[in-house]
């Protein structure tokens, strides 16, 4: 199973629309994570149309209709694995620690918010992701998402993927 994970898109306030090789690896994904900061319930619904499926969480610029349709917090189980998607964790220092204790029965965390990317485990084996930012790279080198696969109830193959400035 083809993971593809984004937050922070805020479309149409930082881009006008997701970058073409965004939208391809939504087409090449079996599940689209998107861990909030939408802005706008159009792209919302370009990515529900357009994805096999969709799972996320509205986000901290994310007014009442988004808040609407969306939870603050999505929990899945991907072949086996337990998975999270929120969109603010609070600060770094901690997280990995402070993340373990809130979310005892998920495997994995994806979250947002900050628009830098994040890959660590806790001391429990909770696994953290954040992926950046396909459309607004702030203080980053460069806007990114990530990818992974699920196989056998265990993440596999996360990359994090750079986007160049004419993406």
């Amino acid at each position: 199973m083809r993971l593809l994970l984004i937050a922070d898109t805020h479309v149409p306030k930082r881009a006008k629309d997701l970058p073409a090789r965004v939208w391809e690896e939504v087409t090449n994904a079996d599940v689209v994570v998107h861990a909030g900061d939408w802005v706008e319930p159009a792209l919302l619904d370009a990515l529900d149309a357009r994805a096999k499926r969709l799972v996320a969480c509205w986000g901290n610029n994310d007014g009442a209709e988004l808040r609407r349709r969306l939870p603050e917090r999505a929990d899945v189980t991907l072949e086996g694995l337990r998975v999270t998607v929120v969109h603010e964790t609070g600060a770094a220092t901690g997280r990995e620690a402070r993340m373990a204790r809130q979310y005892p029965d998920t495997d994995v965390l994806i979250f947002g918010h900050s628009h830098i990317p994040w890959d660590t485990t806790a001391k429990t084996g909770l696994r953290l992701l954040n992926p950046g930012s396909p459309t607004d790279r702030r203080r980053q080198p460069h806007c990114t998402y990530m990818t992974a696969t699920v196989r056998n109830g265990a993440l596999h193959d996360v990359v994090l993927h750079a986007l160049g400035r004419d993406a």
